[in-house]
């Protein structure tokens, strides 16, 4: 099997590629490189280019006539920063995948695993959510995931194109064989945080602690992005049972641990992997915060045959393993 990865220069798309290589499944890249590592691209055939770009598309496919599906991974991701640009987010995210189904349609190839979010969801008063929960999308860059999702189903429902979206909840760790991690030196996700306040020496900032769960803070799914790369290779290798040709042409699926973890309780598992005390100050939420949600749905078992095998402290270490190696890897 051959499949296209868009985004397969970022942290998930490339552990996608390990993944696949490790399966016997052969990956071609497509990547802008504006957040992607070229690094990250070694071993596999890269084209650099904009998914919107349709002469590349047709060049792709041209040269690679054995794609058999997408794995839509190209976006970007930071919520902050979506709720101070949010005309960028909109147009990296929807208008430009919206020009990128297209391309994909009038090549003929209508497989797309999309890369999706659990940020989209509204909790309910346990913070548990599954497949047919609200959607309440709390920031600029949950509406783009969510706008997509909308337009994917339309789009699958009038024409040939299949779509499989997998709302992510929390991806944390690296490719276990650190080929790949997080390419950022200073992540802004909450594990990332928690290392950089180790290495420094500065006060970790416990964002918000006047949320409705247990101890006050934000709560998550985290999930090993080995893990989340697993799902993906069970999608491309069921992708035809799981979205048949005779229905609406599109499903949905949670990936997550189904465990929900506080920022309060992961700093307590970062020092136990650590074994060092952390010092720090409690502040208000982020921009585009919200309280959080971890999944209780076991579609993905019961569709993919996939459940999460990594723990939350194999994620810790396997994040602080690649910190020790970012540097000399991407310098």
């Amino acid at each position: 099997m051959k499949v296209l990865i868009t985004g397969g220069a970022g942290f998930i798309g490339s552990t996608i590629a390990s993944a696949c290589a490790d399966n016997g499944v052969e990956s071609v890249i497509l990547d802008n490189l504006v957040t992607g590592r070229a690094e990250f691209t070694d071993g596999h055939r890269f084209y650099r280019g904009d998914i919107a770009d349709g002469a590349l598309l047709d060049q792709i496919f041209a040269d690679h006539p054995e794609i058999e599906a997408t794995v839509h991974c190209a976006a970007l991701i930071v919520v902050p920063e979506s709720v101070s640009d949010p005309l960028r987010y909109w147009h990296a995210n929807v208008a430009k995948t919206i020009a990128f189904v297209q391309h994909l349609l009038r090549n003929g190839r209508p497989r797309l695993l999309f890369s999706s979010t659990a940020a989209m969801y509204g909790p309910g008063d346990d913070f548990a959510v599954d497949e047919e929960s609200a959607i309440e999308p709390g920031s600029p860059y949950a509406r783009t995931k969510a706008a997509v999702e909308v337009m994917l189903q339309d789009v699958a429902a009038a024409t040939e194109l299949r779509a499989l979206s997998l709302r992510y909840f929390n991806p944390i760790g690296a490719d276990p064989q650190l080929r790949t991690g997080l390419q950022t030196p200073r992540p802004t996700h909450l594990l990332g945080k928690l290392i950089e306040a180790s290495e420094t020496g500065a006060e970790f900032a416990i964002t918000g602690t006047d949320w409705p769960t247990r101890d006050g803070t934000g709560i998550r799914d985290f999930i090993h992005v080995w893990d989340l790369a697993a799902a993906h290779l069970a999608g491309l290798r069921s992708f035809d049972e799981v979205v048949p040709k005779d229905g609406s042409g599109y499903q949905v699926i949670n990936l997550g641990t189904g465990t929900g973890t506080t920022v309060r309780e992961m700093l307590v598992g970062y020092e136990q992997v650590t074994g060092e005390s952390l010092r720090t100050r409690e502040t208000g939420p982020r921009l585009g915060d919200v309280a959080g949600a971890y999944t209780r749905s076991d579609r993905a078992r019961r569709l993919l045959g996939w459940t999460p095998e990594h723990s939350l402290a194999d994620g810790i270490r396997d994040s602080l393993r690649w910190a020790e190696v970012r540097a000399e890897r991407l310098g």
